[in-house]
């Protein structure tokens, strides 16, 4: 299988940060046997807790991009974002907003973005209840380890409760 440029980005993207997984060793693109765009799905494949899952989610905040990197355990408490972070209007993206600012569609937004830096973002506090967790690699196929404290450092995100 060629390997897919955004996935090629993402990868480059962490090698050139220096990420690390839970083992201190080079956080490697890993690229699954079906799709995964759910945490369920990418949990089961690769036999974690759907907790582990670092959803990257963006949203559309007073129509600028805002990433929110959120444990597959829970789902955004918009409100909630919107009022500790002073957003008058905090909205799920379309599709095009997604694609426009990371440059993937949904269901394999990487954390990283290769070109686009820059992006808000929120890191999930409830990540940090793990040694490491999984993000998106770029499509829907791929994911990469990482510990919450490295999501932290290369997203320049953050740490706050979303759900």
């Amino acid at each position: 299988m060629q390997e897919h440029p955004n996935v090629a980005a993402v990868q480059a993207a962490l090698d050139a940060a220096g990420a690390r997984d839970a083992a201190g060793r080079p956080s490697q693109v890993r690229i699954l046997t079906e799709a995964a765009p759910t945490a369920a799905a990418a949990a089961a494949q690769l036999g974690v807790e759907v907790g582990q899952i670092a959803n990257s989610l963006v949203f559309a905040a007073d129509d600028a991009p805002l990433l929110v990197l959120t444990s597959g355990a829970h789902r955004v408490d918009t409100a909630r974002v919107a009022k500790e972070h002073g957003i008058d209007e905090l909205r799920r993206a379309t599709p095009d907003f997604v694609r426009e600012h990371s440059g993937q569609v949904i269901g394999g937004v990487a954390p990283v973005h290769p070109g686009r830096p820059g992006m808000r973002t929120l890191v999930d506090t409830a990540l940090f209840a793990f040694d490491e967790v999984w993000a998106a690699g770029g499509i829907a196929h791929a994911v990469f380890p990482i510990t919450p404290a490295e999501l932290e450092r290369l997203t320049g995100g953050t740490v706050t409760d979303v759900a």
